[in-house]
């Protein structure tokens, strides 16, 4: 994909907005105690989460979530030994990664969810017989 002098300049105006408006990010630590990373804006707010929810982070030991760099405009974090970035802004709104990412996490989060209604519609299919069989192929 080729990048056009006019995306470059979109892409500046929004940065120079986000930077002017947005919450930028002064500290960033992850607490290995509480088995969390820790940002700090410079509103006073904190933001605390557990690795394993953001994109990049979720099989990463804690010897290599330290040490978290920000970015100039404070809008970012890296994670250098895993080669990994998060946009500030966008885990306040609750996003912790891409949206294929994000899409994945949410449904196997809610692929695992045990309520009595999914019990009862699975213990009804059971009666009925369970899920129909695969056809069997003739290896030849």
């Amino acid at each position: 994909m080729a990048i056009t002098d006019s995306d470059l300049a979109r892409a500046e105006v929004l940065m120079r907005t986000r930077t002017k408006d947005g919450p930028r990010t002064i500290a960033a630590r992850y607490d290995r105690r509480l088995a969390l990373v820790i940002v700090k804006l410079e509103t006073g707010v904190e933001l605390r989460f557990p690795p394993h929810l953001a994109e990049g982070l979720a099989d990463a030991r804690p010897d290599q979530i330290n040490p978290i760099e920000i970015s100039p405009s404070g809008l970012g974090l890296h994670f250098p030994r895993l080669d990994a970035d998060l946009y500030v802004p966008a885990l306040l709104g609750g996003i912790f990664g891409s949206r294929t990412w994000m899409a994945a996490a949410l449904g196997k989060a809610g692929g695992s969810r045990r309520t009595e209604a999914k019990a009862e519609a699975a213990r009804a299919n059971g009666r009925l017989g369970g899920r129909p069989r695969k056809p069997q192929r003739n290896p030849k």
